[in-house]
């Protein structure tokens, strides 16, 4: 075999590890900063437009250093656990030194871009680093706090976009999206213990104190709230874009439908990775398009 041939497939190994350590599943998440502007009505304003793509990409660059940050700090405990072994900082396929570097680099660009769209953005991208910095270091350790600090990073995507457009933040808006925060990540730690079992708590020490009968309780709170405020925030907006416009109720139909779905899937296990759950659920895709089909007609036709 010649030289050549026997790197290619170490440098191989090593491009594919990187663009595993950066998480581009988790980018879905990100898509939450074009739901302020969406909502708002002003996502068909080019400028806007781009502010919104450009808040995405910033917020992508943004969480791909949290994760490698993450799995830097975690890199022993990722080590015991049955599927983030095999993680490529955990598995030794990124060296930790490669991946500070990365972090820096990635960190730079998404708040430097931040700040280019706009100052609040800016601010808001901060916020978020710290938030996530906490977690790793700190929230992350302690029960309740550590389920509200990853549903207060799904919100600061949301205000993000709202930031980067210059869109007043609805306080049903903000509220909906707390409860459907708090929601997803309650089922993600029920789906942890399901997925991990008996060895749940020497993997992630957190998961020990949660009880399945207190995790269904935050479950059964946080849906139930996210379909009350979201039904309240329907009529609201009706009344205020005219009455007449029925659009808006009807969106609670596949609403409800894609929360109690979600709710059933939670119920078997299967929220460990929201936005594989997410992606994979017919069901839940079909609810999801028909609300956003909805609600995205009553804005702009109204």
């Amino acid at each position: 075999m010649s030289e050549s041939s026997a790197v290619r497939p170490a440098s191989t190994s090593l491009l594919r590890g990187v663009v595993r350590e950066l998480r581009p599943k988790q980018w879905l998440k990100n898509v939450l900063v074009f739901a302020a502007p969406a909502a708002a009505g002003v996502i068909n304003e080019r400028t806007e437009l781009m502010h919104a793509i450009g808040a995405f990409v910033c917020f992508c660059a943004a969480a791909s250093a949290t994760y490698l940050v993450n799995d830097i700090s975690d890199v022993e405990s990722d080590r015991r656990h049955p599927s983030k072994r095999v993680r490529p900082i955990a598995a030794g396929i990124v060296p930790i030194p490669l991946a500070v570097v990365l972090a820096v680099v990635l960190l730079a660009g998404g708040v430097g871009g931040a700040f280019l769209i706009r100052r609040d953005f800016g601010f808001t991208i901060l916020a978020y680093l710290a938030l996530t910095t906490c977690y790793t270091l700190w929230l992350k350790h302690i029960a309740v706090l550590d389920i509200i600090a990853v549903a207060a990073g799904f919100v600061l995507r949301a205000i993000g976009g709202a930031t980067a457009t210059s869109v007043p933040i609805s306080e049903w808006f903000f509220i909906v999206t707390s409860f459907g925060a708090l929601f997803m990540v309650a089922g993600k730690r029920h789906g942890e213990q399901s997925d991990l079992g008996d060895e749940a708590g020497s993997v992630r020490p957190v998961l020990a104190l949660y009880t399945p009968s207190f995790l269904t309780y935050l479950r059964a709170v946080f849906s139930g709230g996210a379909l009350v405020t979201y039904c309240l925030w329907a009529f609201s907006s009706a009344d205020l874009h005219g009455s007449s416009n029925v659009l808006f109720q009807l969106s609670i139909v596949p609403f409800a439908i894609a929360i109690l779905r979600y709710a059933l899937l939670l119920d078997q296990g299967h929220g460990a990775e929201p936005e594989n759950l997410v992606l994979s659920d017919r069901a839940l895709l079909l609810a999801g398009v028909a609300w956003i089909a909805i609600y995205g007609i009553a804005i702009y036709t109204s």
